[in-house]
């Protein structure tokens, strides 16, 4: 089985909500394949639909001045934050092509991120359930994890802490979670490291954990 490596580069969150809104419905219809999103937005808040407005510490003022917006969107859990150094991928996928349900399918998501950090970066992180879905090193999330589904095509996905500026994760509660901290690639080997090697290594590591092959595509092959 071949999925699509669809690299939209740096995007604005709500532009790249259309597109894998199009792209899902697309997918559905049984018009195109499988397709693997990845992306860098710009600074901006998301919040699912258990999202609390008390969740997020910052003013309306300080948004305004810090030109941050708050979407609202379709996925599971509450409010995080998305932002330059952070490595966000959405597969637009068939999970019965998969013979696998929703917990089994966050679970390899997980499992995606944690051999990445794991094999490339020498940083041991585990899965958690529940409330606390993600990747965790510790008591801090490296990884949020957020899903929608819609006759079993996925949207939305994973957001990886690689250089992320840690500091905007203060203006909110991360995921509701108010007793837990967050981290990255960058703070806990104390350097950045190469946004493009950690994006390769994601895409080998998705290939390897869902058992395919993939071959790189333009938005425009697919829209």
């Amino acid at each position: 089985m071949n999925i699509s490596i669809l690299n939209l580069g740096r995007k604005a969150y709500n532009e790249t909500l259309e597109i894998q809104r199009k792209l899902q419905q697309k997918r559905i219809d049984g018009e195109i394949g499988d397709v693997f999103i990845l992306v860098e937005h710009d600074p901006v808040l998301t919040m699912g639909k258990r999202g609390e407005m008390t969740n997020v510490l910052a003013s309306e003022q300080d948004l305004d001045e810090m030109s941050l917006e708050i979407a609202w969107v379709e996925r599971g859990g509450d409010v995080t934050y998305h932002g330059p150094g952070q490595l966000v991928g959405y597969p637009i996928i068939n999970l019965e092509n998969y013979d696998i349900g929703l917990r089994a399918y966050i679970i390899r998501l997980q499992d995606v991120i944690i051999n990445v950090l794991n094999e490339h970066y020498g940083i041991y992180a585990e899965k958690k359930t529940g409330k606390q879905t993600g990747v965790w090193v510790g008591n801090d999330k490296i990884t949020a994890i957020g899903i929608s589904s819609k006759k079993w095509v996925m949207m939305h996905g994973f957001a990886f802490n690689v250089n992320t500026d840690l500091s905007h994760f203060d203006l909110i509660v991360p995921c509701g979670l108010q007793e837990f901290g967050v981290t990255s690639v960058e703070k806990l080997l104390g350097h950045a490291v190469d946004f493009k090697t950690a994006q390769n290594h994601i895409i080998d590591s998705f290939l390897n954990v869902f058992e395919v092959s993939g071959t790189t595509i333009n938005l425009s092959d697919l829209l």
